[in-house]
């Protein structure tokens, strides 16, 4: 009986030990553009401690690739192309296979049988619970594997790339996001509390960079890019945090 009690303390104070690390786990650095420390934040476990789950992110990604996509190929039928209103040749008598129309698929110049087609849906539909989730389990996963840099604000006296790239270069000497300087694609996804013209001129230049607001921000544009940087982490984790809550009339 001791045994028991003792056995299940232990896991109580392992259990309350795991909860405690996972507390201080959601604290964040926040850093200015310059790559020095400004302070701490507190996350919230909601959107950046929830669990990879890959069969709701991969569901919800190839919703929104389908969605995206803009169908352009397309054929004609054997009723839409010209021609092909007379019968070949009699029915019987020529020795020849029987014909109806010079359209039909199995004829030159005839109509294409089963081609693509732009008038064909490829939208399929996502919740936005199921959404939501989902840019949370991405940023979660990001957030552990250290790919998500949170950053005070990100200002510019005038649209300038130099100064764009100056920010980049800081960024790089911070401990485990070297390559945010040297990775060719794909490399960055700058997210802005808010409409920020200079911020987004500056960066315009790098194609290996995007910038949008964090109102905006998708399960598919988050996990295109190997480091996501948010800008303002006080204003754009509430924004985040909101995508989840309950609308009261």
């Amino acid at each position: 009986m001791t045994e028991t009690v003792k056995k299940v303390k232990s896991t109580k104070s392992a259990s309350d030990a795991t909860s405690k690390a996972a507390l201080v786990d959601m604290a964040a650095t926040v850093y200015d553009q310059k790559g020095k420390e400004t302070g701490k934040i507190t996350l919230p476990e909601a959107v950046f401690g929830v669990k990879w789950n890959a069969d709701l992110v991969h569901q919800t990604v190839e919703a929104i690739r389908a969605n995206l996509r803009t169908p352009v190929a397309h054929t004609k039928s054997r009723g839409e192309v010209s021609g092909g209103g007379k019968k070949p040749w009699r029915q019987k008598g020529t020795g020849r296979a029987r014909h109806g129309s010079s359209r039909s698929p199995i004829w030159r110049g005839g109509g294409v049988a089963h081609g693509p087609r732009n008038d064909k849906v490829y939208a399929k539909k996502v919740n936005k619970k199921m959404r939501a989730k989902a840019l949370y389990t991405i940023l979660s996963k990001k957030f552990r594997t250290g790919e998500v840099l949170f950053v005070d604000a990100l200002s510019f006296a005038e649209p300038k790339t130099k100064d764009a790239k100056a920010v980049i270069s800081a960024f790089a000497g911070i401990k485990g996001y070297g390559t945010i300087a040297t990775k060719r694609t794909n490399t960055t996804l700058v997210a802005l509390s808010g409409r920020n013209i200079g911020a987004e001129k500056s960066f315009k230049n790098f194609g290996n960079m995007e910038v949008m607001q964090v109102k905006d921000l998708n399960p598919y544009a988050v996990l295109s890019y190997k480091y996501l940087v948010i800008e303002s982490p006080e204003t754009s984790v509430k924004t985040l945090a909101s995508r989840m809550a309950k609308k009261t009339a």
